[in-house]
């Protein structure tokens, strides 16, 4: 990996809780190996006044433990690279300020005019910033590059992601707008184009002509914390589905690109999004199941319900869990069943990825005559990454008695003690103009069409059913009712915490 070119790094909202807790360390980590410019300068603004010193002393804090002991200096002189300025987002005004301090800085530390700003804000703002970021002349494209990331959510609905995108373009060219989606940066997300593409065991069997089904879980184990006032107008279909795990899904039901590049890499993306079969709005109470977390007692500890969380509507039906049955019609996917849930409140972290595998055509070991015990292939996204084959094997002794087993890959075994965080490896990544793990317009604008018919059902029709589940469970049991084969479940990692004891197979 080598270094980006020389380049003003500009954090629009510099002293929130993104840009201290995941923006700035990432920065550091790449300091550290090496992997910033030779030369560089860090920009960060915000409404309160505040001078460069004070505010370098708040990114060594936002460091905590990597700026101790003998990284103490370290994170001096990467702190020392910061400036701050005082910046109103809504006032165009301001913006000279910020040209200002970028002619300035260049001629400092002699740097061409290659500039990338990250929006560190929320999404409300976004407007106002890519506007008067071209009233000022600061996505001109002279001596150097312009580039920006934008935080998700990207729009709240289709329509609003319509007018986001039309905004945008007005000003900037879609070839200098970098949508982040954390997920994307995984090094397991990434390794499935590996797994898929370098291994000609895999591929062959990667159709509907094998595959049973697929399946997908995002679960969390914290409930939604101080964040009540903004999960209310988010829920879990926006919050989850929306970017990161209908992402996962077109990176496992892509076709093989034509190179490992961007513009090949997202055409394949889209293709798959657009390939989506829509749901109608009949259909949406038995394609979607939606459910919010009650209150129960876990590991002798009382857990409060969703609707007695901070700054949430004791009446709301936001839901805290989603879960969705859908196909890709295409010739590779036709009549495979795509199934994804994710929710707040379950037994664990953890996010994977299962491809059940057809199975035999005849039973010599058993009379069943389903996929109940199929092979399955399970890719660990969080938190142990890594992946997972199961298949029968023939238990010692007498018969032909058949068990599951595992054959387990961590990919922690392929690094020497350190896997890249998610930030740090997207950040580089526009640093250096590769927007291969960024979402492109177009693929935005298709995920959220193919899920505004549920979005819409879940806000007008209110027989749409809010399930309850209670915390540490597995989300509501009707979720059940979309797996297509009645003998058939979702794959549960974890028992439910209530249970006595509490095993995970990660």
């Amino acid at each position: 990996m080598s270094r980006p070119e020389n380049q003003i790094i500009v954090i629009f909202g510099g002293r929130g809780d993104l840009a201290m807790r995941k923006i700035v360390p990432a920065l550091y980590a790449l300091h550290t190996q090496g992997l910033m410019p030779e030369r560089y300068a860090i920009v960060s603004t915000g409404r309160s006044k505040l001078e460069d010193e004070k505010y370098r002393s708040e990114v060594i804090g936002a460091l905590g433990d990597d700026s101790g002991g003998e990284g103490q200096e370290s994170a001096k002189r990467f702190a020392g690279s910061f400036h701050y300025i005082s910046v109103d987002p809504s006032i165009p005004e301001d913006f000279n300020i910020l040209s200002e301090t970028l002619v300035r800085l260049r001629k400092e530390y002699g740097i061409s005019s290659n500039t990338l700003y990250y929006l560190s804000l929320p999404p409300e703002i976004y407007a106002d910033i890519s506007r008067n970021l071209a009233l000022g002349g600061l996505n001109v494209k002279d001596d150097g590059w312009k580039r920006m990331i934008i935080e998700k959510p990207f729009g709240y609905d289709y329509e609003s992601a319509v007018e986001l995108n039309r905004i945008l373009l007005d000003n900037w060219e879609e070839s200098q707008l970098y949508r982040i989606d954390h997920y994307l940066g995984k090094e397991t997300v990434q390794n499935i184009l590996v797994t898929r593409f370098s291994n000609g065991i895999f591929e062959p069997l990667w159709n509907r002509n094998y595959v049973h089904h697929v399946e997908i879980t995002s679960s969390e184990s914290l409930g939604v914390e101080q964040r009540g006032s903004y999960y209310e107008g988010t829920g879990a279909l926006r919050d989850m589905v929306q970017n990161h795990l209908l992402h996962l899904v077109g990176f496992i039901a892509m076709e093989p690109p034509s190179s490992i590049d961007s513009t090949s890499i997202r055409n394949e993306l889209v293709k798959v999004f657009e390939s989506l079969r829509p749901i109608k709005p009949e259909e949406v109470s038995h394609a979607a199941i939606r459910g919010q977390y009650t209150g129960a007692h876990v590991r002798g500890e009382w857990l409060k319900g969703y609707r007695e969380e901070e700054g949430v509507d004791p009446a709301s039906v936001t839901e805290t869990f989603a879960a969705i049955k859908f196909y890709i019609d295409n010739w590779r996917w036709g009549g495979v069943p795509f199934y994804i849930r994710t929710g707040k409140r379950l037994p664990t972290r953890v996010t994977e990825a299962v491809i059940h595998f057809k199975p035999t055509p005849h039973y010599l070991f058993s009379g069943k005559g389903t996929c109940d015990g199929c092979n399955q292939l399970i890719i660990r996204i969080q938190p142990d990454e890594g992946i997972l084959i199961k298949f029968g094997m023939k238990i010692p002794g007498a018969g032909f008695n058949v068990r599951n087993v595992n054959m387990d890959f961590h990919y922690s075994d392929l690094a020497e003690g350190y896997i890249p965080d998610a930030y740090e490896r997207l950040i580089y990544d526009c640093m250096n103009g590769d927007s291969t793990l960024y979402t492109r317009s177009d693929a935005v604008l298709a995920a959220w069409k193919f899920l505004n018919p549920i979005l819409r059902a879940w806000k007008n029709d209110h027989s749409v059913p809010v399930y309850g589940y209670p915390a540490g469970t597995w989300g509501p049991g009707n979720a059940d009712d979309l797996i297509e084969e009645p003998e058939l479940t979702w794959r549960y990692p974890c028992k439910n915490l209530a249970d006595d004891g509490v095993y995970c197979e990660l």
